[in-house]
């Protein structure tokens, strides 16, 4: 497409630190290469990956845009020469390796989806960083089956209410702890079978109570810390547990014998790094999958606020605060 801008507005990470770090600036338009595309903009996710890049603890990957923002929604305006599953003027909404807060953003082809019947922009920019996510951890990695049960911690995150929803729709009993009695009644909407606030209930003797002992065949992490140990309590026999961030740090004395005794699987992963096939591959999966229950209305992604680009300080300060149930998402233009 001709007629494109040389210079676009981009939000940067002028120094690690805190949500004033990210400036405004001007920056080139992307340049498509091979099977990229270029899509002008609509809406841009925010998740807790961003805040962690803003901090300095979690660099882009080699080759990817210095800008965080992970998701994207918008309009193909450029592609590269290779590029040949969209065409120019297709809405889509992507997965990003960065470069996500600006007025354009590049992606490989792949990752890119078409918008769901009934979502807005805003809403489709909501949708790929988590599902993706929630897809190869629990439905790839390990294996959730329907009818098992199936515990997501920090069920009103944008994780969990995608985990929840998810798990519900291909047909597991589904856990979760959250840490206000607010948040409890969001997740019940969502349909929950089992809820604990944290900071009033022990769940791991909470949840084996309800299971009458048998405890949880598949539990999604992003806590760490001491967490670990909970969750091999919890975990039934034969479960497998996995850990996608570890926001409480690291764990240290865990029981290992636990694990034996149990025969545990604990596995874990990040996405951000991974080639750009296995996120086609993702991609693939969710179009066949996951996206006709979207169009459906089966499942639909939560949102908490939206903020301006030029905003995404105070987009950060939300996220921070964890007061937020289900997405934050910029709106561009």
């Amino acid at each position: 497409m001709t007629d494109l801008p040389e210079k676009m507005l981009a939000i940067a990470i002028s120094a690690p630190g805190g949500p004033d770090v990210l400036a405004p600036e001007q920056r080139h338009v992307p340049v498509p290469l091979g099977e990229e595309i270029l899509i002008k903009v609509e809406a841009a996710g925010v998740n807790r990956p961003d805040v962690l890049q803003r901090m300095g603890a979690y660099p882009p990957p080699k080759g990817a845009s210095d800008l965080p923002g992970l998701e994207v929604s918008g309009t193909i305006v450029s592609k590269g020469v290779a590029a040949g599953t969209y065409e120019i003027g297709d809405k889509v909404t992507a997965l990003a390796p960065g470069g996500g807060y600006a007025e354009y953003c590049k992606v490989h082809q792949s990752h890119a989806l078409p918008i769901p019947d009934g979502l807005s922009m805003v809403e489709a920019a909501a949708l790929p960083e988590t599902f993706f996510t929630v897809w190869t951890n629990v439905f790839d990695r390990v294996g959730l089956k329907s009818g098992e049960r199936f515990l997501v911690h920090g069920g009103t995150s944008g994780i969990g209410t995608t985990a929840i929803q998810l798990a519900k729709a291909f047909g597991a009993e589904v856990f979760t702890t959250v840490g206000s009695e607010e948040k409890l009644e969001a997740v019940k909407a969502l349909g929950v079978d089992h809820a604990v606030n944290y900071n009033k209930t022990d769940f791991v003797s909470a949840f084996l109570e309800v299971t009458g002992g048998e405890g949880i065949d598949v539990i999604l992490d992003m806590v760490g810390g001491d967490y670990v140990e909970k969750n091999w309590k919890v975990a039934a026999v034969e479960g497998r547990i996995c850990q996608i961030a570890t926001l409480n740090g690291i764990a240290e004395d865990v029981n290992f014998s636990r694990l034996m005794v149990k025969r545990l699987t604990h596995t874990g992963s990040t996405l951000r790094p991974r080639d750009d096939a296995f996120k086609g591959a993702i991609a693939a999966s969710l179009r066949e999958k996951v996206w006709p229950l979207l169009s459906a209305g089966k499942l639909k992604p939560v949102m908490d606020s939206t903020f301006p680009l030029d905003r995404a300080a105070d987009a950060h300060r939300r996220m921070e605060s964890s007061g937020h149930i289900g997405k934050i998402v910029l709106t561009v233009g």
